[in-house]
């Protein structure tokens, strides 16, 4: 584990978890494309994800103090429901099936496919004209699509972030208020992934030599959430097709690289 390396994967997610692109794609396959997964053992990855996200997350929740008060302070029946349907669908899939999705779509051309398609859904969202529902009046319905829409994100490349934009603004709220219902829903589920596996991460604690290099990791993570913060109103007032078109050249270059690596495999 580079210390250098483990702090440009940090300034990385922090921008990217702001912004539906989906951090967790990006920071598997940066790596990959450099070539620096030969110096990264599972474990060692998996450690910094999580440090990564304990970063992003605490820098998060100054970003939105005031906005989670505002949520605490309007809950009442309907919106615990919203609230629990929101946390649980992905809660019980990602608890369900963690260990499956990381076999099966643990590779960069799965990470790839949930980028493209990802993309195709957040153009369809940004094509819907402006709604004029606000996030206070969401209810059980919105929770239930919500957490869907969280469960599917579990899947590399697809990103919480993007699919909880799209289904809000299918359902009609406008793009600001999309964002904040974005945000009200998955911060919990974002502290629930990284308590989870944050757990498991301290049942095994890394390597002596590798704790100075995660720390750095978390700690460029949080700061560049905090430099990055302007990028949550750009993505609650402008248009969300540059976004798009990031994802899906990230995996064209994904795939581009994937099959020159199989041609020269074949070659050998």
């Amino acid at each position: 584990m580079r210390t250098a390396r483990a702090v440009l994967l940090g300034a990385l997610h922090g921008p990217a978890e702001l912004v539906p692109v989906s951090s967790s794609a990006h920071v598997a396959l940066v790596p990959w494309l450099l070539g620096w997964q030969r110096d990264l053992d599972p474990a060692r990855r998996k450690e910094l994800e999580v440090l990564l996200h304990a970063g992003t997350g605490i820098a998060l929740g100054w970003v939105l103090r005031r906005e989670a008060l505002g949520a605490l302070r309007r809950l009442d029946g309907r919106r615990v429901v919203l609230h629990l349907l929101a946390l649980g669908i992905p809660s019980a899939v990602g608890l369900a099936l963690e260990e499956q999705i990381e076999e099966r779509l643990g590779t960069p051309e799965a990470a790839a496919a949930g980028l493209a398609a990802g993309a195709l859904l957040l153009l369809a969202a940004d094509a819907l004209p402006e709604g004029s529902r606000t996030a206070v009046g969401a209810g059980p319905v919105d929770g239930l699509l919500l957490g869907i829409a969280q469960a599917a994100a579990l899947a590399p490349g697809v990103s919480r972030r993007g699919a909880t934009l799209a289904v809000a603004r299918m359902r009609g709220y406008s793009r600001g208020e999309a964002g904040s219902l974005s945000w009200e829903v998955a911060l919990p589920v974002l502290a629930a992934a990284t308590a989870l596996k944050g757990r498991r991460v301290l049942a095994h604690p890394p390597a002596r030599e590798a704790r100075g290099a995660l720390a750095a990791g978390a700690v460029a993570s949080g700061a560049s959430t905090l430099l990055a913060a302007p990028l949550l109103r750009a993505v609650e007032r402008g248009p969300w097709w540059p976004f798009a078109a990031e994802r899906l050249g990230l995996a064209a270059v994904t795939v581009a690289r994937s099959r020159r690596i199989a041609c020269e495999d074949r070659s050998r």
